[in-house]
Parts: structure tokens; C-alpha cells; sequence
């Protein structure tokens, strides 16, 4: 991987400076402010475009074809050079596909990258992967600067193709080496895309909001800042070889400082001033540079901007951009970064292009005025920066308000007038149990390495769960010292505490061999031997070298032939965790098991495996309540992927219609895009109660996610059919109402108790059937409109006071509008009725159906439970009318239906 990007990145700076040389020499720098525009239209469009293929096709495919591609353009654009073919129009699109290029090939390694490795290796190796990323950008680089004028521009893009024929070998290894082995269901939860809206996230989210202003204003002056060293080194070197060799030798030089300023001066920088002046440093240094040019504008002091702007982006800024967002929820920054990073930075772009069309092309200015133009929106981005930094103290306030039971004013104001690093800091020290857990996590998100020494200090916490989270961010953190109280960790005999101990010390035990990981799996304890034995298992997930160094396959089949000492809940998680199939039986046997404790280990370790033999066991063990959350949990982490397969599961009644009621719980769990779809595709389900888990389902993952779009046009569709089956369901409860009524007026003894009581009985289920749809309707109805305001005003026509359900009506008199609105009303304002009173039954307004159209149409429903309810009235009226009904149904597939059937034809003809 770190041969694959540093070619990737290397190719980059060497087609870029010759791109940009041969525009700015054919063309000026004053069309730069079309190509931005061009630039930008084209990657938001490119991004969106992109998106749809990477859920259609193979990312191993779009790979190659993207390299093929990207050969072929080069290839063509060398032919061209050496030709001299090149034109105004050619040059655009050269140009344009570069900047595609950066954005899509970087995108594509890093999708890779998360395919290839699993959470944990890819926080630990990603910082190393990265360096190649880097050391391409300073190698490329100078190689253009050296070889640019000897060999010419035409060579050099024939040397970029050479070096990207170079990645399918590395793609092929890679792919066969690590992406191979995992199964659809794994390589679909590794690619996993944002959903939602992140531009509806970012605008209910102050600090997010000023985060993408800053962002913007930020890539606004580096475009202009970028026209002015181009427009100047264009007009100071014609020659095309030499432009490009002095781009790319300063574009090299730019990274280098800038891997030089991380390694040796961020850290001290962001630590010690804190971030706020970090962030300032970018925008300060780029105007202190525009005051210095507009005193001498000269060459040198636009490369002094440049150089502040290609030095301190990558380096310092980016740092405290990282420790700025942290106080955000990390599912939050991760649904919205890509967002601040292509469309953001593509808006921005854009908008630079057509402010430079304005004042060069409209206007004919100078470069003093564009000078003067980047000093005034470096003012705007300081002010920006002040701002955030001050929303930063707001977000991180109530995160600790919100994690701790006793917040006290003085810890809140201890935060607000030190560094972000200094406040993280007082949180470990003196912060409550919930602060110093919370802000553990969120070092997860960072890793960094300033705060090793107060995590080490967080060992001697007198909690158990700081302690384990402490070790857990050690074991990220890389930290050259072992932990000296290894022993005294591994003495709580806590089994978090403990397999986080011992992942930190499978990761680091080469540096101390007093601490061999092999003593703790061969240790004549068995609760430390299992538990180093599924730290192994875990870590050792995807890495070969690991698992043969250690021998798991070996020690597991040895403690599995353990006579006296059975499968325990922590050697399931270790089968599971394993991912070798041999051992899967003993998962299977486990989940038969009557040991709760064994059972729900097993559930943990199907899901752990994440392979699809053990879906149909874990849907089987839904309907036990005990077991339910640890189902859904397993089943969450099969990924996305596993949605369709229990959708097709329900569709095609594989399990049990118990069974298939719950499924929508386990697909709400995901909370996504994919699981709207999967329930959309479930809710024309003939069983009505699996319609209502669905609606709910839906309705819960609007509440939780209000930025996921829904189809209004299938929710309105949806409702209609509800509306009509609701009349139905209505139409028959009057019928019977009616009939009722009727029995009630007649002398009692004309009236069979066993008849009247299976009325009663029908009543009771279509009652039950209205409610229902009633939910259903109003659950779709939030879907479309204001979720709380149709929550209350369904409460509305469920209480017992008048008032309220008068209230309730008005409201959706003034809420609903069209068709929906004509169909809906009457609907609500009968539903609110009583129909216990003779004269609530006179009101009843719609076509009544006869007794026998009633059950008619009732046997037609597929409700087992009603239409047995209607068989069983039939038997008990011992109408002959109703004989043919029964005959149709004494060879109807359900068998409880025929049953009844034939008891009821018996019951009609006693004889």
C-alpha cells in the first residue's frame, strides 16, 4: 500500500507542474479563472457520479479502469506533445482531468485502504501508509525539476504512464493478498458510503457551519493565491520545460518543508499555543506575504505566499483543523467531511474562478488589486477562525455536561481559558470517570502522541473501565516504553481490562522479551490463557505472519480436544474472531445450547465470523427476548450487506411469520439509506403486523436520522393504500356493529351465546385491525410532515377528552392538503367515534356492506387469525346461506383454515 499511493501521488507531481506549465505558456494565466470554474463543475459532478459506480460495480474494477484510463490520457497527451497537436481546447481538458485525477485517485487508494485493513490496523498503520503519500509528492517532483529541461515535457508524461503501469502488479498483489479472503458480506461493511444530507447536517450544526466557512474561504484565497505565483512565474519563464521544472521544484520543496514543520513543529506549535493561534498562523503568514508583495512585487515574495500556503496547510493547519473538529460526534464529521472536502473545496474553487473572470477579465486589474482582494478575505477567514474557536469551547462544554452526572462550573471553566490540548489535558487529570471515558474516545479519533504520558498516568485510575480504555489508546498511540505494571493490570481478572492489556502487549512484546506473548498463552491459568488466546484471534484477523508466529490454529484445536475443560463464552469468541470454518460447528452446537451465558457468547461469535451459514440460525432466536439485543447486534455487524438477504428471508417466508415480525427491528439497527430501501421493500408484506413493525421502524429512523431522505412520493402511495384498507376493515366493523345492534334489540333468547360471543370475538380483531392501520397511517403521515407535530396530534385522537381530539382534527384539517387530505378526514373524524351508543350507529354515513359481502370480503384478507375468527361465526350462525364460503376453503392450503372449515359445514349441517 505504501508502494501503491507513493506511485500514485509521485505520477501526480509530475503531470501536474507539466499540465500547469504548458497552460500557463499556451494560454496565461488569465484563463486560469475558466479552468477553476471548469475544475469545479466538473468534480462535484465526478464525485456524485462516482458515488452511484462504486455501489454498482467492483472496486477492484473501477480501480483498473480508472489506471487504464489514466494511462491512456497520458499516453495521448505525450503523442500529442511530441506531434505539437496540442490546442486552446485540449489544454481545458488536460487541465481539468489532472485536478480529477488528485481528487479520484486519492479517494480510490483510500477506499482500498479501508477494504484492505480493519478498523484497528488501519488507525495503527494508516500515519505510515500516508508517508508514502508524501515522499511521492517530493520525489515526483524533483524528478520533474531535474529531467523537465533535459528531457522534455513529452517524456516526462511518458514516464508518469510507466510509473502508473507500475500499480496493477501492486493491485494485483494487494487484492490477492488481503481482499480475496474476505467474504461479500466483509468487503461491503469496509466500504461503507456516508448517506444522508450531509449539506442539512452541516447547516444544524454551528460549529460544523463555521467549519466549512473557514474551509471555503480558505481554498478561495489559495486560488487566488495560486493565480498570482502562476501569473507571475508564467510571465518571468516562457519556456515551457523550464516553467514546468520550477513548478515541480516547488511544489517538492513546498512538501518537504511541510513534512518537516509536522515532524519537528507542529506538535509543539498546537500544544504549546494551542489551536486556535495555530490556525490563525496559515492565514497571518499568507497576509503578512500580500503586504510584503504589494511593497515589492516581485517573484520571490509570491513564493514566499505560496510556500506559506502549500507549508503550513498539511502541516500545522491541518493539525489543528483535526483537534478542532473533535468535540463533533465521530459518525457526524464522518458523514459530512467528504462533503467539507470535495464540494466545499469544488464551491470555493468555482467562485475564486468567477471572481477572477470579474476583476481580470471584466474589469482588466492588476495583480494589485487581486492583492488587495486576498487581504480582505484573509480578514474574513481570521474572523471565521475566531469564531470557531469560540464555538469549539461551546461544543466541548456541553459534551461534558452531557457526559457526566455532576458537571460543576469549575471544571467547565477551567476548559474555556486554556489550549484544546491543555483542556484535554485538565480533563485527564481531574476531570469525573464519564469526562475522562469521553475524551478517551475522542483521542481514539487523533492518536496523538502529546498525550502519551497523561494516558499512562490514567493506569493508576482507581476505575477499571478508564484503565482499559487507557490501554486501549496506548495500543494506538505506538508507544516506544512498555506499560511497567503489565502484571498488576492482568491481576483484575477483568475480562476488558484484561484483553485490552493484552492486545497492547501482543502489539509491543518484541520490544521487551520479558514480556513474551506465547508465556500468557501457555500460563496455567485458563482465564488468562483463553483470553490471550482471543486477543490473539483478533489481532491476528487478516495478518498470516501473526497467526503462524503464534500458532493459532494449533492452540485452538488443542484447547478445543480439552476433555475436562468444554468451549467457554471467551473460546466461541475466539472461533469467531478466528475465521477458519472448521471450527464453526462448535458456534452452531452453542447456539442450541440452554446456558444463556454460552448462547449469547455464541450470538457475539456468529457475528463476529460474520458469515452468512449462521443468519438463518441467529433470525431463528429472535423471538427469545433475552436474546434479542445480542441478535440484532451480531446481525448489525455483518454490514450492510446482510440487508437484502433478511429482506428475501421475510419475502419469501424461509422463517417462521413469528420470526419475520422482527426482522424490521434488526433492520432499523442500521440506521442508513440501505435500511429505508430494504424496509421500503418490505412494507407491501400481506401480513399487516409486519407492515406496522416496518412503518415503525421507519418512523424511529426518521426521529434518529432527520437528514435521510425518504420518497414522498412512495410515503403518500403508501398512505392511500391504507386509507383504502382501513375503509374496508371499517366498513366490515360497521357491518357487524349493525348486526349486533340488531341481535340487541331482539329478545335475548332468540340469540345463541356461542354466537354472540364469537361477534364479539370479530369485533374485538377488527378493532384491533383499525387501531393498527390508524398507527400505520399516522407513522407514514410523520414520515412526510413534521414528525412531533403528527405524533401529537395522533395522541390527539387517542384521548379520551373531546377537546383534544377536536384539536387534533383542526390541526390536520389545516395540515393536510389535495387527495390526501379527501381521504384522510373522514378516516380520522370516524375513527374518533363511539360506536357503543344507538345513536353514534345512526350516524354511520358510507355504503354498508351485507353480512355475506362482509365475509366475503373478510376471507379474502391474509389474516389467518380473522378470517378463522369469521369461519368460527359462520359455524356458530348455522346459516345455510354462508355453506358455499365454507366449501371453498375445505382445500385451502393453511391447515387450521380447513380445520375450521369442515368443523363449521359440520356445526351448519348436523347431520
Amino acid at each position: 500500500m505504501f508502494c501503491y499511493i507513493f506511485l500514485i501521488i509521485s505520477v501526480l507531481l509530475i503531470i501536474k507542474p507539466t499540465i500547469n506549465a504548458l497552460f500557463l505558456s499556451e494560454l496565461g494565466a488569465e484563463k486560469l479563472s475558466v479552468a477553476y470554474v471548469l475544475v469545479a463543475l466538473t468534480a462535484v459532478l465526478s464525485s456524485l457520479f462516482y458515488t452511484r459506480i462504486l455501489v454498482k460495480f467492483e472496486l477492484n474494477h473501477i480501480i483498473k479502469t480508472t489506471l487504464t484510463t489514466s494511462i491512456v490520457v497520458l499516453v495521448a497527451l505525450g503523442s500529442l506533445l511530441k506531434l505539437g497537436l496540442m490546442n486552446t481546447y485540449l489544454l481545458f481538458f488536460f487541465y481539468i482531468w489532472v485536478a480529477i485525477y488528485a481528487v479520484l485517485s486519492a479517494s480510490q487508494f483510500w477506499v482500498l485502504a479501508n477494504l484492505v485493513f480493519n478498523v484497528r490496523d488501519a488507525k495503527r498503520l494508516f500515519g505510515f501508509i500516508g508517508s508514502g503519500a508524501i515522499l511521492g509528492g517530493i520525489i515526483g517532483g524533483y524528478l520533474t525539476s531535474i529531467f523537465a529541461p533535459l528531457l522534455g515535457n513529452a517524456v516526462m508524461i511518458f514516464i508518469a504512464a510507466v510509473l502508473l503501469i507500475g500499480c496493477f502488479p501492486l493491485l494485483r498483489f494487494i487484492w490477492k493478498l488481503r481482499v480475496n479472503k474476505l467474504d461479500e458480506l466483509q468487503q461491503k461493511k469496509r466500504i461503507s458510503l456516508t448517506d444522508g444530507h450531509p449539506y442539512t447536517l452541516i447547516k444544524k450544526s454551528r460549529h460544523l457551519t463555521y467549519m466549512a466557512l473557514t474551509v471555503a474561504v480558505g481554498v478561495l484565497v489559495a486560488k487566488l493565491v495560486d493565480y498570482l505565483f502562476s501569473d507571475f512565474a508564467a510571465k518571468s519563464i516562457e519556456d515551457p520545460e523550464e516553467l514546468s521544472a520550477f513548478l515541480a521544484f516547488w511544489f517538492s520543496t513546498f512538501n518537504l518543508l511541510s513534512l518537516a514543520v509536522q515532524l519537528f513543529l507542529t506538535q509543539r506549535i498546537v500544544g504549546i499555543w494551542g489551536v486556535g493561534f495555530s490556525l490563525l498562523l496559515l492565514p497571518l503568514g499568507i497576509l503578512f506575504g500580500a503586504v510584503f508583495f504589494l511593497i515589492i512585487p516581485e517573484l520571490s515574495a509570491i513564493v514566499a505566499i505560496k510556500a506559506m500556503d502549500g507549508v503550513l496547510k498539511q502541516s500545522i493547519n491541518k493539525s489543528a483543523s483535526e483537534l478542532l473538529a473533535l468535540p463533533l460526534p465521530f459518525e457526524l464529521k464522518n458523514r459530512t467531511k467528504s462533503f467539507i472536502d470535495v464540494v466545499v473545496d469544488s464551491i470555493a474553487t468555482g467562485f475564486a474562478g468567477l471572481l477572477l473572470i470579474f476583476f481580470v477579465i471584466g474589469l482588466n486589474l492588476g495583480t494589485t488589486s487581486i492583492t488587495l482582494l486576498i487581504i480582505g478575505l484573509v480578514l474574513v477567514w481570521i474572523f471565521f477562525v475566531a469564531v470557531l474557536r469560540k464555538e469549539y469551547y461551546t461544543t466541548f462544554k456541553k459534551n461534558l455536561e452531557n457526559v457526566t452526572t455532576k458537571a460543576t462550573n469549575t471544571s467547565i471553566a477551567k476548559v474555556k481559558n486554556v489550549s484544546v490540548v491543555e483542556g484535554m489535558k485538565s480533563v485527564f487529570s481531574s476531570g469525573t470517570e464519564e469526562q475522562i471515558l469521553f475524551m478517551l474516545n475522542k483521542l481514539m479519533e487523533i492518536n496523538d502522541r502529546r498525550f502519551s504520558e497523561d494516558v499512562l498516568k490514567l493506569l493508576d485510575h482507581p476505575s477499571l473501565k478508564v484503565k482499559a480504555a487507557a490501554m486501549r489508546n496506548l495500543y494506538f498511540l505506538n508507544s516506544t516504553a512498555m506499560v511497567a505494571n503489565i502484571s498488576e493490570l492482568l491481576g483484575y481478572n477483568e475480562e476488558e481490562l484484561t484483553l485490552a492489556t493484552f492486545e497492547y502487549l501482543l502489539l509491543h512484546s518484541d520490544q521487551n522479551e520479558a514480556y513474551i506473548f506465547d508465556q500468557f498463552l501457555d500460563s496455567d491459568n485458563s482465564l488468562t490463557r483463553d483470553t490471550a488466546l482471543y486477543c490473539l484471534a483478533r489481532e491476528s484477523a487478516g495478518n498470516i505472519t501473526l497467526k503462524s508466529r503464534h500458532d493459532l490454529i494449533g492452540r485452538l484445536e488443542k484447547r478445543l480436544a480439552q476433555k475436562g475443560s468444554p468451549a467457554n463464552p471467551l473460546v466461541l469468541k475466539t472461533i469467531g474472531a478466528s475465521g477458519h470454518p472448521q471450527y464453526y460447528p462448535v458456534i452452531m452446537e452453542a447456539l442450541e445450547d440452554k446456558d444463556d451465558s454460552l448462547k449469547q457468547a455464541a450470538i457475539v461469535a456468529a457475528g463476529f465470523s460474520m458469515r452468512p451459514i449462521f443468519i438463518n440460525k441467529l433470525l431463528h432466536l429472535l423471538p427469545h427476548k433475552a436474546m434479542r439485543p445480542f441478535v440484532i447486534t451480531a446481525l448489525n455487524n455483518y454490514g450492510p450487506g446482510v440487508l437484502p438477504i433478511l429482506v428475501s428471508h421475510v419475502k419469501t417466508r424461509t422463517v417462521t411469520l413469528e420470526i419475520c415480525r422482527f426482522v424490521p427491528l434488526v433492520i432499523k439497527s442500521f440506521m442508513s439509506k440501505e435500511a429505508v430501501y430494504s424496509l421500503f421493500q418490505l412494507f407491501d408484506d400481506v401480513d399487516l403486523s409486519i407492515r406496522l413493525e416496518v412503518v415503525r421502524a421507519l418512523s424511529d429512523i426518521r426521529k434518529e436520522r432527520p437528514t435521510l431522505q425518504f420518497n414522498r412520493f412512495k410515503i403518500v402511495a403508501k398512505i392511500f393504500e391504507e386509507c383504502k384498507l382501513y375503509h374496508q376493515t371499517l366498513s366490515a366493523m360497521h357491518t357487524q356493529i349493525i348486526i349486533s345492534y340488531r341481535n340487541r334489540k331482539k329478545s335475548g333468547a332468540n340469540i345463541d351465546s356461542e354466537e354472540r360471543d364469537a361477534r364479539a370475538s370479530l369485533l374485538e380483531l377488527l378493532e384491533r385491525r383499525l387501531d393498527s392501520g390508524l398507527e400505520r397511517i399516522f407513522k407514514l403521515l410523520g414520515l412526510k410532515y413534521v414528525q412531533e407535530d403528527v405524533q401529537n396530534a395522533y395522541l390527539g385522537l387517542l384521548s379520551p377528552k373531546e377537546e383534544s381530539r377536536n384539536k387534533a382534527i383542526e390541526f390536520l384539517d389545516n395540515l393536510l392538503t389535495g387527495n390526501l387530505k379527501q381521504k384522510l378526514l373522514p378516516i380520522i373524524e370516524e375513527a374518533t367515534m363511539d360506536f357503543s351508543s344507538e345513536e353514534a350507529i345512526q350516524k354511520i354515513k358510507h355504503t354498508i356492506p351485507s353480512e355475506m359481502e362482509c365475509f366475503e370480503q373478510l376471507l379474502n384478507v391474509p389474516d389467518v387469525n380473522l378470517r378463522l375468527a369469521v369461519i368460527y361465526l359462520i359455524g356458530k350462525q348455522k346459516d345455510l346461506r354462508f355453506k358455499p364460503l365454507l366449501e371453498k376453503l375445505v382445500t385451502d392450503d393453511n391447515p387450521k383454515i380447513k380445520d375450521f372449515a369442515i368443523k363449521a359445514l359440520g356445526d351448519i349441517n348436523p347431520s
